[in-house]
């Protein structure tokens, strides 16, 4: 029950990194929101591949997804972030 825990978080944290490199500009988020973006481009990059080709509407991706997924949330997030301050 533990492990796979800890290897979302750490799949979370390696993906949101990396979608904050790729993502132009500063992001102020900490390690638990990068962790929780790359975990949420995840979801968001399989419900994605669910709308093109079926299968389960709540769903993981993999690498190249959950990387694009993570890209889409955090571009969605910094909008939103600029549009309400």
């Amino acid at each position: 029950m533990l492990m796979p825990l800890i290897s979302w978080m750490l799949f979370g944290l390696f993906i949101g990194a990396i979608a904050r490199l790729l993502y132009p500009g500063r992001q102020d988020i900490g390690l638990f929101r990068t962790m929780l973006l790359g975990v949420a481009g995840s979801f968001f990059g399989g419900f994605v591949v669910y709308l093109i080709n079926g299968g389960a509407p709540i769903q993981a991706t993999g690498w190249i997804g959950s990387m694009l997924g993570a890209i889409a949330v955090l571009a969605i997030a910094m909008r939103y972030q600029r549009s309400h301050s």
